[in-house]
């Protein structure tokens, strides 16, 4: 028998938004290409972005992906 664990994508994008000089999701979203209802749907978890997108959304802050985004059992 062979037992899957299931992960799950969670980020710190929200967070990091608001240490980011209370960057809005609007700004966020200019700012790396993306719509602000795409922004929403990754600060809640109902999305999880692109590789590309996700490195987009790090150097927005200038941090690393695995800074920002990351996996936990579900």
């Amino acid at each position: 028998m062979v037992i899957v664990t299931k992960y799950v994508v969670q980020n710190k994008v929200r967070e990091l938004r608001f240490f980011h000089g209370e960057m809005s999701q609007k700004t966020l979203a200019e700012t790396v290409g993306v719509s602000r209802q795409t922004i929403v749907a990754i600060e809640k978890g109902k999305y999880s972005p692109t590789l590309e997108l996700a490195f987009r959304i790090a150097m927005a802050f200038d941090k690393r992906v695995d800074e920002v985004f990351y996996m936990e059992k579900a």
